[in-house]
């Protein structure tokens, strides 16, 4: 007897989760990076670079909040406009070693279908919690492998991860969420094209799938099939978006992990609005600032870098050497580590104006990188710098994992004060301190709809 399709155990295991109680610290996690993704979803509406501005009711009028606008949508055309906006910085969270930007797809989809279904907010933990888990299994089957064939994972995975958020507070059974699944095998894209001029496309990858996996659960409960051999099959999946003969096999064997063990409380925290593939090399520039480096004593600076993020980052240095916008730049190697040096730190502010800097510029024009080829990349994010001085001292330092990835987490209080950073000036200190209050206390929530009316314009 042959095995049952992997959606048909995933749909099994993640329909066991509903109306579980989450492990401590799963939960706390959850929490977390649903606070997370609401701080950055509201900064990046508000930012210059904002990929989605004007009437946004041509999505699709609704009852559904957008994050920090008046508008009211349809629930999926709330989940596409509000994924957009969290991935809009690149300032959302990343589970490293499956190298999956979960919360900007996950968070979306559950909190419109919650919003739309009256949830409570422990049914809401649950399912962000498991659309997260989903996702990182996906990217754990074939890591590097979307990204080797051309698409970002979470564009490709994602329709998959907001299908099983969405399909647990729809209350949807299992045939229903298989359907669901293979459904979304039809909605995966996400291309890195984005790269050749920095198209704001890319934002709306998280969108798009938010989207997608909603609008796939609706499909299914209205009656369309999808194939249950979705993620095996000749014409799956796999078989389509990486080029891994093993991935489809690898994922049956991971699916069981589904429940029993969690890898959400390992995701990582970004601390600068940028890919994260940059952020090591940050961290080592403000340790040679802290070390009394002065930018204008700097004659080279050598990057060693992994080499499947330097497809991302590197790759044309031309380009990366003069990013054609702020948006740009922050795939920009050379141009980030320069700002950092100049200024101490990058910020949502810093990101203004980094592309036409002269400074900036100049001093990244110091910087060549080389290949590392056994850097253990993307299990983690690690980064070498050698300085060569003006006055011929040589420097060199390791950085040998991202800072708030599972080996170097950020605490609560920066949690929390980075959402703050993010919030306060788009909906004021007190809503945004009542927001921190609901997410705290989201666990006895008895309707999520007295978060969702924290998250909209302000009057």
């Amino acid at each position: 007897m042959s095995e049952a399709p992997a959606a048909v155990a995933l749909a099994d295991r993640a329909l066991a989760l509903r109306g579980a109680a989450l492990p401590d610290a799963v939960a706390r996690a959850a929490a977390d990076h649903l606070l997370d993704a609401l701080g950055v979803g509201l900064a990046g509406g508000a930012a210059g670079t904002a990929p989605l501005r004007g009437d946004l009711s041509r999505l699709g009028p609704g009852a559904a909040t957008v994050l920090g606008r008046a508008d009211r949508l349809a629930p999926a055309a709330a989940a596409l406009a509000n994924g957009t906006l969290v991935h809009s910085m690149e300032f959302d969270d990343t589970h490293v070693p499956s190298v999956i930007h979960g919360s900007a797809v996950v968070v979306p989809a559950a909190l419109a279908a919650a919003e739309r279904e009256g949830s409570t907010g422990a049914e809401l933990l649950v399912a962000v919690a498991a659309g997260w888990e989903a996702l990182i299994l996906l990217g754990l089957a074939s890591p590097g492998g979307f990204q080797e064939a051309g698409f970002q994972t979470v564009a490709a995975a994602g329709p998959f991860g907001a299908a099983i958020a969405a399909g647990l507070l729809a209350g949807v059974d299992a045939p229903t969420l298989v359907a669901a699944l293979g459904i979304c095998g039809s909605q995966a894209s996400g291309t890195f094209a984005f790269l050749s001029d920095a198209s704001t496309v890319k934002a709306m990858h998280a969108g798009w799938a938010a989207h997608s996996g909603l609008l796939a659960v609706d499909l299914a409960r209205a009656g369309v099939g999808g194939p249950a051999a979705v993620f095996e099959d000749r014409f799956g999946f796999f078989a389509s978006y990486t080029r891994d003969p093993n991935a489809a096999e690898r994922f049956a064997g991971l699916v069981p992990r589904l429940g029993e063990t969690w890898a959400l409380p390992e995701a990582a925290f970004k601390r600068y609005p940028c890919c994260h593939y940059v952020h090591p090399f940050l961290q080592g520039a403000e340790q040679l600032l802290a070390d009394g480096l002065r930018p204008e004593d700097l004659d080279e600076l050598v990057l060693t870098v992994p080499v499947g993020a330097a497809p991302i980052v590197c790759d044309p240095w031309e380009r990366k050497l003069a990013p054609g916008s702020d948006h740009d730049a922050r795939w920009s190697l050379p141009v980030c580590v320069a700002r950092v040096l100049l200024r101490g730190r990058l910020t949502s502010a810093d990101v203004e104006g980094i592309s036409s800097d002269a400074d900036t510029l100049a001093l990244a024009a110091r910087m060549r990188w080389e290949p590392w080829e056994d850097s253990g990349f993307p299990a983690r994010f690690p980064a070498r710098l050698r300085v060569t001085s003006t006055d011929g001292t040589v420097r060199e330092l390791e950085v040998p994992d991202v800072r708030g990835s599972a080996s170097s987490p950020l605490t609560r209080d920066e949690i929390r004060a980075k959402f703050r950073t993010n919030a306060d000036p788009v909906v004021g200190e007190e809503r945004a301190g009542r927001i921190v209050a609901a997410v705290d206390a989201l666990a006895d929530l008895p309707d999520v709809r007295e978060l969702t009316a924290l998250l909209g314009a302000t009057a």
